[in-house]
């Protein structure tokens, strides 16, 4: 690789979640390969790395939460360069861009800053009553359960019927989550003040409603699977739901996988000798209209739908009132601006072609701020790809300027504390000493508050810039 000037490349990457360590690994492959030279760091808002695998996964997925181990190898790196004194991605957390850093004194020291905030905000459901108390997104609940330190430490669960809006993964985490026995968690890392709610909720019955029909869903058969696998809860399914519904026809071989799993439950309804203390409701063909109650969640209008002349779910006219108590909003998720940075308020998204950022030279996007929150952390690699890819060709072409300033950004935040990769392992140990000497047997228990983490990081030397 060839770079005007200097020889070596200076990136960061403003994120540290799956899409933003794939782009600094990708990054640092492609520029060594080619012989060049080049220093990333990794600047994240929150104590610790991870970003949606420790803020965003539920507890219970730990086959999911297993990519951690090759996120962990990606950070751990020592340079290949024998001169240099840093990992091939330093990182830096507790750093929130546009409150304790600029934008523009990042790109002041820096060739490239790639974005990759991704989402973790609700999208809005523009329906009556979604203002009520006992209305709730559902990243506000995930980031309860998963312990975010930016989050209130206490979540109200006693409605004994909640309503669970979405036909997608996120819907049905929630869905199980709130169904799940609180003591069915306790080998997890949830943290104690949530093992402490979810065993005490008073929940009976879940309802999940999509808009569109059995054929159209957008979950994993993992994560419809484990659905079945919840304890002590039956699932509740409705025949009227699958009329015309034909497996052969399926599109791909995991909807047909998918279908076969609830044609399975629809089955075993009839078969049960004994009720479950909880029920599950997957219900179809529901587009929500109302949540209805004085001030709080007393009840939700649906509008029955089916498939238009395209395909797409058509509302039919009849309506259909289900009493709930609460309503868990898990309609998708929506970026969030960073600040002094283009941002399309439509889309959620930094507005760009391919991973460059519109308008603004040597300024790119990576993952769910890139392209919107779709597709499965996976996908992430590909897009960090193309990014990538842009970048590179930026510098070969000369195309990225200068930093103009020579400072380290440590120096520049000399009074803040910033955590490290000591600091993180040092964090990352402490909680698993804490799930070894936990009543119960746990992998880790998470620190949840961000002082805690930060004052835990600080235990290590030099875990801590200040």
């Amino acid at each position: 690789m060839t770079v005007s000037a200097p020889a070596t490349l200076r990136v960061a990457i403003v994120g540290a979640g799956p899409a933003g360590i794939y782009a600094g690994d990708i990054l640092n492959t492609t520029v060594t390969s080619a012989g060049g030279r080049v220093e990333i760091d990794l600047i994240e808002s929150l104590p610790a790395p991870y970003g949606l695998i420790r803020y965003g996964v539920a507890p219970d997925h730990p086959r999911i939460k297993g990519i951690v181990n090759s996120l962990h190898e990606m950070l751990d790196r020592p340079s290949a360069d024998p001169a240099a004194d840093r990992r091939v991605i330093r990182f830096l957390g507790n750093i929130e861009v546009g409150r304790d850093v600029s934008l523009d004194e990042l790109r002041s020291r820096y060739h490239a800053v790639i974005l990759a905030t991704g989402a973790v905000r609700d999208a809005q459901l523009d329906i009556p009553g979604v203002q009520f108390d006992g209305s709730y997104g559902a990243a506000d609940f995930v980031s309860w359960f998963d312990g975010h330190p930016d989050v209130p430490r206490t979540w109200p669960l006693e409605a004994q019927s909640v309503a669970v809006i979405g036909n997608g993964n996120v819907a049905l985490d929630v869905a199980r989550i709130l169904a799940k026995h609180g003591e069915d968690l306790r080998s997890t890392e949830v943290p104690d003040n949530v093992l402490a709610g979810l065993e005490a909720s008073a929940v009976t019955d879940v309802h999940v409603f999509g808009r569109r029909g059995p054929a159209d869903i957008k979950f994993t058969p993992i994560e419809l699977r484990e659905l079945g696998e919840v304890r002590d809860v039956d699932i509740v399914l409705h025949d009227e739901d699958f009329e015309g519904v034909d497996i052969t026809a399926a599109e791909t071989n995991q909807l047909k996988v998918m279908l076969r799993t609830l044609n399975a439950w629809r089955a075993e309804q009839g078969e049960r000798t004994e009720a479950a203390s909880r029920r599950l409701h997957l219900h179809f063909w529901h587009a929500p209209s109302e949540i209805l109650g004085d001030e709080s969640v007393e009840a939700i209008r649906f509008e029955r739908t089916a498939p238009g002349e395209d395909g797409r779910p058509t509302g039919t006219g009849e309506f259909r009132e289900y009493p709930v108590q609460a309503v868990y909003r898990a309609v998708g998720y929506f970026g969030s601006r960073v600040v002094d940075a283009p941002f399309d308020e439509a889309r959620g998204v930094v507005p760009n072609a391919g991973g460059r950022v519109d308008g603004e030279p040597g300024l790119y996007a990576t993952g769910w701020i890139k392209r919107g929150p779709v597709g499965l952390i996976g996908h992430t690699k590909s897009d960090a790809l193309e990014t990538i890819t842009h970048l590179v060709a930026d510098a070969e072409a000369g195309l990225l300027a200068e930093p103009t300033e020579a400072s380290d950004l440590l120096e520049l935040l000399a009074e803040h504390p910033v955590t490290t990769w000591d600091g993180w392992l040092q964090l990352d140990a402490h909680e698993r000493t804490l799930g070894e000497t936990h009543v119960y047997a746990r992998e880790r228990v998470k620190v949840v508050p961000r002082d805690e983490q930060v004052e835990i990081s600080e235990a290590s030397a030099g875990a801590v810039v200040r």
